[in-house]
């Protein structure tokens, strides 16, 4: 038996996409003879292997088969072509839940659920306190699951999942569920696993999570992996990946040593092409403005000059934004604002509180606007807002504004409490 908890090899997951219902029926009763559906490749050869005791983590943009791979590997789906190998019981966070019985009560759904997993019932015994100590939900967890709210729900499902104590642990994503209090009691347990050394299979959209926990990430693309390797090497090469700067092409061998020695992001020479081309863009972006002067572009670039959403924390970064004048204009204000996902400010400036002079703006004229800054945001997603305002005989214009036109992620090796680190020097003295 190998040493290797996972190992996954070639694997394939095919599925026929039909255009109309029609097309279906009529293949399933054999009346057509030529194929109505197209495949999709979920998975296109993947092969992954995760040795007993390591953290691994895997990234990708939507769609790229993260999901889908953990679903083969639990047993929730069949590949289609290809093996898995697991050597040791798992549990998986996946969909929480997916396994209870609305209509039995929190405990007999523990109960349920812990066999599901493959646990005896004396094995759920002796572990149903720190289970009921964990998901503290007190006296509901004698009431049918079906009156539950959505947080306590997940909260059993998380606490039957997590404190069963597999020798092997999947996690989807799971991690943020509930309030801040029960999220940091997950990444406790998260910690203690991986201390104790349970072989951990971790997928995440939080880059500072993966970077901070795993020994290992792999990187998927529509179906396809494109490396594994060091989390900050791969965590580079996928912010690369979020720009659309990562051709997938069949001769993989060629194409991998390129990637192997690709920059993090694309150049700030990026032909003619709109620097916002190349930044993950809101499709509901709120904007607004009279048009004196208009916002044609705007980017965010990382320390290394490079285009970039992905930022890490204590690294320089700037942002700019490229604005054409369609009349003439004396002394406007520019300004950007980083909110987070709850829509609340965290911070931002402007030309005038930074005392800058901008000028007069002939109509017609183009200028670059840029704020650098180091980035001392906690790790997380956020959110940018630009505008350009001003005065025009004496009364204030809005020219334009653009509201949460693109996504900011900050990388963090280590957060503080709060939106900012405050990059305190602590000392212990005797």
């Amino acid at each position: 038996m190998s040493k290797a908890a996972i190992i996954v090899e070639n694997l394939d997951k095919v599925y026929k996409l039909y255009d109309k219902p029609a097309d279906r029926l009529k293949e399933a009763l054999g009346l057509s003879k030529v194929p109505k559906y197209k495949e999709h490749f979920a998975l296109n050869d993947v092969s992954i292997k995760v040795e007993t005791g390591q953290t691994v983590g895997i990234i990708g943009t939507n769609g790229s088969g993260k999901s889908t791979i953990l679903k083969i590997i639990t047993g929730v789906l069949s590949p289609t072509a290809g093996k898995v190998e697991i050597n040791g019981r798992i549990s998986a966070l996946l969909e929480l839940g997916a396994g209870f019985n609305m209509e039995y009560t929190g405990i007999e759904n523990v109960y349920l659920n812990g066999t599901m997993i493959g646990f005896s019932r004396e094995e759920i015994d002796a572990k149903l306190d720190d289970i009921l100590a964990f998901a503290d939900i007190g006296d509901f967890i004698n009431q049918p699951v079906k009156t539950y709210s959505s947080g306590m729900f997940v909260r059993l499902a998380f606490a039957v999942a997590i404190n069963i104590e597999p020798e092997i642990l999947i996690v989807d994503e799971a991690l943020s569920v509930g309030d801040v209090f029960f999220q940091s009691k997950c990444y406790k347990k998260f910690e203690e696993f991986k201390k104790m050394g349970k072989t951990i299979l971790f997928v995440s959209h939080d880059l500072s999570s993966i970077s901070k926990y795993c020994d290992k990430v792999v990187l998927l693309d529509k179906g396809r992996k494109l490396a594994e390797g060091e989390p900050k090497e791969i965590v580079d090469m996928y912010k690369k990946v979020l720009v659309n700067q990562l051709d997938i092409e069949d001769n993989a061998k060629e194409k991998e040593a390129e990637i192997k020695h690709a920059d993090s992001a694309v150049s700030v020479d990026a032909g003619n092409d709109f620097w916002k081309s190349y930044m993950a863009q809101n499709p509901n972006i709120v904007e607004y403005g009279e048009k004196q002067a208009e916002i044609i572009d705007y980017g965010i670039w990382d320390e290394n000059d490079n285009l970039s959403n992905v930022i890490e924390k204590g690294s320089h970064c700037t942002f700019r934004m490229k604005v054409k004048c369609t009349q003439k204009i004396e002394e406007p204000i520019f300004a950007f604002t980083i909110k987070n996902l709850q829509g609340t400010e965290i911070t931002g400036t402007n030309t005038f509180f930074e005392g800058v002079d901008t000028g007069v703006f002939d109509a017609g004229e183009e200028r670059t606007i840029e704020f650098s800054q180091m980035m001392n945001l906690q790790g997380g997603e956020y959110l940018i807002s630009l505008g350009c305002t001003g005065y025009i005989a004496g009364e204030f214009h809005v020219f334009h504004r653009l509201y949460d036109v693109c996504n900011l992620t900050v990388v963090s090796h280590k957060n503080t409490v709060g939106f900012y680190d405050m990059n305190s020097e602590v000392k212990v003295i005797e």
